[in-house]
């Protein structure tokens, strides 16, 4: 019998409910319909995963963090650059050195631009906690007598952590912000992997694009495609990720067409 997990990547209040402060259109239909999923497969889900974002309020990608020659907070959605901070356009308030090494190897390494993001997902907060009806529903797979994990991500803030197995630019030293080989040798023990989330602009493609470094796992990935959406603007940001996915085999479902 083939064992099956599950991945869903940030299923958070600040996400998924219109009163969230980083609210991706969508979302919450999205966590639906994988609260629906999971409660018709329940019997056949054998491990479920759930990442959550968490952020310091002082968080680099978050607006406090930076400034501009007047002291002013740059606005959510801005994208800060290398040649911005050279020309003094925008200003790191804390660990500067550290913050403009980090956007360098960001533009080097060819990963997202630095996108400045509402405040969200702060630790401890109601906008960090999983929405209600995707945890009534791994509270109901749980009760077969099964554990679900919740991998913490984003708790650095000097890096983003976009994808669910390291932060975007690893920090040295810091464990957390490394490549997490535990979750990655806990998924490739399974036959299929489920997975979806929010948002597939970012954190869910991020996530894949991780996950195509290791091509046993990658091969292993379906994607609920009626799972994700985009966050408002960034619908084609990761287009060549999920171009990338197609060309190597991984395969794409709707949720509701899956009867496990």
């Amino acid at each position: 019998m083939k064992k099956i997990a599950l991945l869903v990547i940030d299923g958070q209040n600040d996400f998924c409910t219109v009163k969230g402060s980083l609210f991706v259109a969508g979302a919450t239909d999205d966590m639906n319909r994988v609260s629906d999923f999971i409660l018709k497969n329940k019997k056949a889900i054998d491990y479920i995963a759930l990442t959550q974002d968490n952020h310091q309020v002082i968080d680099i990608s978050h607006p406090s963090f930076w400034q501009d020659k007047n002291g002013n907070f740059p606005n959510p959605y801005t994208i800060i650059t290398t040649k911005d901070v050279n020309e003094g356009i925008w200003s790191p308030r804390f660990a500067p050195l550290e913050a403009i090494k980090y956007i360098e190897q960001l533009e080097a390494q060819g990963e997202f631009p630095h996108c400045i993001w509402p405040e969200h997902c702060i630790i401890g907060s109601e906008g960090a906690a999983f929405i209600s009806v995707l945890m009534d529903a791994v509270k109901e797979w749980a009760r077969q007598g099964r554990f679900y994990q919740v991998v913490a991500k984003g708790t650095n803030p000097l890096t983003e952590h976009f994808g669910a197995f390291r932060a975007n630019i690893p920090i040295q030293n810091r464990p957390e912000t490394q490549l997490n080989q535990k979750l990655i040798q806990t998924l490739e023990s399974y036959d299929s992997i489920f997975f979806g989330g929010e948002a597939k602009s970012h954190c869910v493609a991020n996530t894949l694009k991780q996950a195509l470094d290791f091509p046993d796992l990658a091969k292993k990935f379906i994607i609920l495609e009626d799972c994700m959406s985009n966050v408002p603007g960034f619908e084609h940001l990761a287009d060549k990720i999920y171009d990338d996915a197609v060309k190597v085999g991984v395969t794409f479902e709707k949720s509701t067409n899956i009867n496990l």
